[in-house]
């Protein structure tokens, strides 16, 4: 896919060494999906819609903070990617409220809330799992 195909509300690229976005990897927000984009002779992309991020963390290391940068983990549902890393980039808080933004309009948009995400419990009191009072 073309570098400029996205309609992308933010991007950036990982920063290495003072701040300098000297790598090959590159960040899209679209208002749908969260995108990472990596290589330079062979490209892979990964996608997570952004309906299904369950938590972000902000990572902010001493060696990030001395040139404004900062890390921004993200755990999902998603199938291919449960967990990944948007490393070293500006602005990281801003970009922390404009995750937090879109993520709320897709939730809202397909009616979907953190109870929604989370999977079987298995508690023997959620009416699933009627072997669990036969072998007490």
């Amino acid at each position: 896919m073309a570098k400029d195909s996205y309609e992308s509300i933010w991007s950036d690229k990982k920063r290495t060494l003072f701040g300098l976005p000297l790598s090959f990897t590159t960040y899209y927000l679209t208002e749908t999906k969260f995108i990472r984009r990596k290589g330079l002779f062979n490209i892979v992309e990964d996608e997570i819609d952004l309906y299904k991020i369950t938590d972000k963390k902000l990572l902010l290391p001493l060696g990030q903070r001395m040139f404004g940068c900062g890390t921004i983990h993200i755990c999902s549902k998603d199938t291919d990617t449960p967990e990944t890393d948007i490393q070293s980039i500006k602005q990281p808080r801003e970009v922390l409220q404009l995750l937090d933004k879109y993520i709320t309009e897709q939730r809202d948009r397909y009616s979907i809330r953190g109870r929604d995400m989370m999977g079987f419990s298995g508690h023997p009191d959620d009416g699933f799992n009627d072997d669990y009072h036969d072998d007490i």
